[in-house]
Formats: C-alpha cells, structure tokens, sequence
C-alpha cells in the first residue's frame, strides 16, 4: 500500500512515538523509510548578529542530526530502508516540499498537546501538514 514514508522529525516526544509508528507501517508495507528535520529559519533568522545566527543554526543542525541517527539505527536495526535529509526553511512548508521530492505517498508525525493559547499564537506544524498535505499523513499523539 505505501512504498516511501516520509518521518519529518525534531527529537520530541511527540516525534519519537511517531518513530514507533512509522519503523511499524515501513516493515508491514516493505517500505523505504526518508526521515526529515527541518532547521527553522523562522527561529535562525530571529536571532540579531553573524555569531549568534551561526551559533543558533549549527545547534539546530547538530540537535537535528542526532535525532535523524537515532531513528535511522532503529530502522536500519529492524531492516527498514532509510534515507535521512536535513532542510531549511518553514517547518510546514518545507515538510510539504519534501513529499514529491521523495515521493512520499505517507507521512508520519507527531504531535505533542498544547493548550490554546499556545496553537492560537504559534500554531500546529502537524496540523498545517494534515490540512495542506496531498498524500495521507497518519498522526501520533503523545501522552500528556
């Protein structure tokens, strides 16, 4: 049914729940799995300065990259395929730019509760995802 998993991913709770759920459907569908993390340059570009805005991105790349190496040695321990991709940009767009250049026919993300006030103001990447994305996106909640 799926044959490439698209698992955009920060290293939150909510994401790594979404890890459990995406090594499961990429086994039972023999798909190969692409694991995403979007440095937000929303969050790069905030901070004023050189220093503090190479200080900041090379943070969020390093942060990035060990959660994208955790999630891959689980896959690549269970024999899933595996890609991994580091991005910059928008968390939401970015993750929707990244379904047809993988060719994602499924994604698979976390989300974490966030009281009102909080979606209100910042808003949900996941669901920005759910509502603009053209293929399924299969949404795991974590524990509150």
């Amino acid at each position: 049914m799926y044959q490439t998993i698209l698992l955009p991913t920060d290293g939150s709770a909510g994401s790594e729940l979404a890890v459990d759920h995406a090594l499961d459907l990429a086994e039972r569908y023999d798909a190969t799995l692409h694991l995403l993390y979007v440095v937000d340059t929303d969050i790069v570009n905030h901070y004023a300065g050189i220093d503090a805005i190479e200080g900041v991105e090379h943070a969020l790349e390093s942060h990035g990259t060990r959660a994208l190496e955790t999630a891959a040695a689980r896959a690549t321990d269970g024999g899933v395929p595996v890609e991994q991709h580091v991005v910059e940009g928008s968390p939401h767009e970015a993750i929707l730019d990244a379904i047809p250049v993988v060719g994602a026919d499924l994604v698979v993300m976390g989300t974490e509760r966030r009281d009102d006030e909080y979606r209100r103001l910042v808003g949900s990447v996941t669901e920005r995802v759910v509502r603009m994305a053209d293929v399924p996106v299969h949404v795991v909640k974590a524990a509150v």
